[in-house]
């Protein structure tokens, strides 16, 4: 079942300690500010829920995982502080799992792109399914995943960054980004990984939730800069979007 809601959806399901928290948005799982802003609050929300142990981050459907930030709303920026205010969308969100207290382990059952890309290497862990391929394509149209550029290449290092960057129009299967350290494990089907999923999250949200939590803050050591580092890669991006390289790519982009 996906959404049809303009705003897109979200919900969170606690079962047993671990909470599932699903998105969803008719653009193949996109994001619009404002359903970037209802994550980043449930994210703080279910931080000192008592009741939580554990956290699973997925999308709606057996398609895209996530098609990154509102293209619409890209188009739509038409000063400085606008594109600011658009690209520090995913910089409170990846800061908001960066901070969160619980462990946030992804669900990455398809394609990604951009800040989804950006989603999956602020998660914990992460399981996929051979199907969710990942591509950084914003070079392409003149600006760069500088926001989410942190999240990655501390999850994957500097080389998967420029690769991925830099050969902008180019798809990665999961097995590379297994192999990168994005995902943990990938799996032939979405029944396969959810099966594994809800066993490992069982696991986990049996162990102490002090070890849990004082573990989260040993694998986010010495990411504390990103508070503002990650704001003042998202003014870098609001200025690029305004260029006239920018401008012309996305006109043709959509025109096609």
């Amino acid at each position: 079942m996906t959404t049809n809601r303009e705003n897109g959806s979200l919900y969170t399901e606690i079962t047993n300690g671990v909470a599932s928290l699903e998105f969803g948005h008719p653009a193949s799982n996109s994001f619009p500010g404002v359903l970037l802003d209802r994550l980043e609050k449930e994210l703080d929300k279910l931080s000192e829920d008592n009741a939580v142990k554990v956290i699973i981050l997925k999308s709606e459907g057996e398609k895209a995982f996530c098609a990154g930030a509102s293209f619409d709303e890209l188009l739509a920026v038409e000063n400085i502080e606008q594109g600011r205010h658009f690209f520090s969308g995913f910089a409170k969100v990846i800061n908001a799992m960066r901070s969160c207290k619980k462990l946030i382990i992804g669900r990455i059952h398809g394609k990604t792109v951009g800040g989804g890309v950006g989603l999956a290497a602020a998660c914990d862990y992460c399981f996929a399914t051979e199907k969710a391929a990942i591509k950084l394509s914003e070079l392409s149209i003149g600006i760069g995943p500088f926001v989410i550029a942190p999240a990655i290449e501390r999850k994957m290092g500097v080389a998967a960054l420029a690769e991925l960057t830099l050969a902008a129009q180019v798809w990665k299967n999961a097995y590379w980004a297994q192999e990168k350290g994005l995902y943990a494990r990938v799996f032939e089907s979405i029944p396969e990984m959810d099966k594994e999923l809800e066993y490992f999250t069982a696991q986990l949200s049996g162990y102490n939730p002090e070890a849990l939590a004082e573990m989260k803050k040993v694998l986010w050591s010495g990411t504390e800069n990103w508070e503002h580092l990650l704001y003042e890669r998202a003014a870098v991006s609001g200025e690029l979007v305004l260029s006239e390289f920018t401008k012309n790519a996305l006109s043709k982009f959509k025109k096609e």
